[in-house]
């Protein structure tokens, strides 16, 4: 008796899907970003179901779905970060998964300050398209206490 035949996802469509997204992420951001650019910049890299999973300690935390969410995620992270430079990246993927870790200079629209943090990311790619997000950073209440809005003084 045969056993069926399976096959993997290369690493190479991973990487071929991420990289592609970063660039159209950076041609997205230079075309004026969320509210002003179009998603459809990045939607060919995201299945229509696509789950982006943010600490909910974050600014921008929670559950973002489908391409609706990646949206107005995009536009809650305008609305934390005046900045948010990915520095360096380093990518590792087997089959669906890939990690990413990203260093990222960031400055923070309300207090203005500055930070250097990175963040860990492992991302899954089926069919050619991002399915699964989940990000983790190293402080949560680093850059939630730098987003915060500034307490009024009497």
């Amino acid at each position: 008796m045969t056993q069926p035949r399976t096959t993997e996802p290369s690493t190479a469509d991973s990487m071929t899907v991420l990289t592609g997204m970063y660039e159209a992420e950076a041609k997205y951001l230079a075309a004026g970003g969320p509210g002003e650019a179009p998603f459809d910049l990045l939607a060919p890299f995201f299945a229509s179901d696509v789950v982006l999973h943010q600490a909910d300690a974050l600014p921008y935390g929670g559950t973002w779905r489908g391409h609706a969410g990646l949206t107005r995620f995009f536009l809650a992270m305008s609305d934390a970060w005046e900045s948010f430079d990915m520095v360096d990246q380093e990518f590792l993927a087997t089959g669906e998964t890939a990690v990413v870790l990203t260093q990222v200079r960031a400055r923070a629209r309300t207090t203005g300050r500055e930070l250097s943090f990175p963040i860990l990311q492992t991302i899954t790619v089926r069919d050619g398209r991002i399915v699964e997000v989940r990000p983790f950073y190293w402080d949560t209440a680093a850059i939630a206490d730098a987003c915060a809005v500034p307490a009024r003084t009497a």
